[in-house]
């Protein structure tokens, strides 16, 4: 946490003649950015994997119309498939997995008063008013919604929802151009998850709301450069 702790400050240190005040907070998203840049590579392998996962639509059709009345068989074929073409339908989940680590390291280093037996200096730096270390239940009991802070998060959920609904777009999309999710006949478990998976987005704006404010800059940071690199990809 020491170690984090002070790579954070000198981040906001080479961005203070730039950022002033809100030096820390632009360390942070900073620091998101180049979390991302490590795991872009497995984000490129993500993509050539949905990719090749749209390709064997057309044979995972034909699958379900000979085994749609054997979920079990179904299920066997798919995955037979699957491997054959070595195509994994969660690859996409690695590169968000291997983030996990850093935003826990934000969340944990903005919730603690102290580290390594000192005070947490950076507790001290805030966004325009809003401390890094507050949530957003602290930015309305200060000065309500519209108050300095509460401006702050009222922007982030903004952020958030427009990201949010554009990936519920592209999932809805996509759940249409695949049939093996949309049909009843589909591998069993799926179709569930099929109708679910385009709110998912939506659960960041509860992420926000709920963790500390350094947190939920890295959760916004990260959560549109996923919308801007999928649609490049």
């Amino acid at each position: 946490m020491s170690v984090f702790a002070r790579l954070v400050e000198q981040l906001a240190s080479l961005l203070q003649p730039l950022c002033h005040a809100s030096a820390a907070a632009a360390a942070i998203v900073l620091f998101t950015a180049l979390v991302r840049l490590l795991v872009h590579p497995l984000s490129r392998a993500a993509a050539r994997g949905r990719r090749a996962q749209a390709a064997l639509r057309p044979r995972l059709a034909e699958l379900r119309t000979r085994h749609g009345k054997d979920p079990e068989r179904l299920r066997e074929a798919v995955a037979k498939l699957h491997a054959q073409e070595k195509v994994s339908p969660f690859a996409g989940l690695l590169p968000s997995l291997l983030q996990l680590p850093a935003f826990f390291l934000l969340y944990h280093l903005f919730s603690s008063t102290t580290i390594g037996g000192g005070s947490n200096g950076l507790l001290a730096h805030d966004l325009f008013g809003a401390p890094l270390g507050d949530r957003w239940a602290d930015a309305l009991g200060t000065a309500g919604a519209f108050g300095s802070a509460g401006l702050v998060y009222l922007v982030l959920f903004a952020v958030v929802a427009a990201v949010a609904t554009v990936n519920y777009r592209t999932t809805k999309r996509t759940a249409a151009e695949n049939p093996v999710m949309t049909q009843e006949n589909a591998v069993p478990g799926l179709n569930a998850v099929g109708k679910v998976m385009p709110f998912m987005s939506f659960l960041t704006l509860v992420t926000v709301a709920v963790v500390p404010l350094a947190a939920a800059l890295y959760v916004v940071t990260s959560t549109a450069w996923s919308a801007a690199e999928r649609a490049l990809l």
